[in-house]
């Protein structure tokens, strides 16, 4: 790797880590090629990225930005989890995690606050913000819901009683 290619490969991950606001750090040493494929796959379908970078470009990187509290993690064959969804890529590495003994999670942060591989754990059984989205808008739309049957109740009690009327002057 050349010079421009360290500094365009720095500077891309300046930009990731500026953008993130979860970054989550494991070791991958011993995953197979299909095993990283599959990770990647994973990744991808709950919103997260996988990234492999040299230690030295990514803590060169992480100068200046909010996730700095990482650098300390980058020792080793080190991988970097990164969503702009604050559980995706906790959820997705821990899933993962669980399956593959050879990968081993070593912490992460979120914004400022650095975390732990317990509080990776902890982020991971937080729900998504797609979740957190569809229970707000149940909230929301429960007392409309229940307005609209309760208008419709008195109608329906009314024709109730006409048709008990109807059918007993039938009768």
């Amino acid at each position: 790797m050349d010079r421009a290619e360290k500094k365009e490969a720095v500077a891309t991950l300046h930009e990731v880590f500026a953008k993130t606001s979860v970054v989550v750090v494991a070791h991958y040493s011993g995953l197979t090629v299909a095993q990283m494929q599959r990770l990647r796959r994973q990744m991808r379908q709950a919103g997260a990225h996988v990234q492999v970078a040299k230690n030295r470009l990514a803590q060169i990187a992480l100068k200046g930005t909010d996730v700095a509290s990482i650098g300390a993690l980058l020792k080793g064959p080190t991988l970097i989890a990164h969503s702009s969804d604050p559980v995706a890529a906790a959820k997705a590495a821990v899933a993962f995690a669980k399956d593959h003994e050879k990968f081993v999670l070593l912490g992460g942060a979120m914004g400022k606050t650095a975390l732990d591989v317990d509080g990776v754990r902890a982020l991971a059984t937080l729900p998504s913000l797609d979740e957190l989205r569809a229970r707000l808008l149940g909230l929301i739309m429960a007392p409309a819901t229940k307005l609209a049957q309760l208008a419709n109740a008195p109608a329906a009690k009314v024709a109730r009683v006409v048709g008990a009327y109807a059918a007993k002057d039938a009768a």
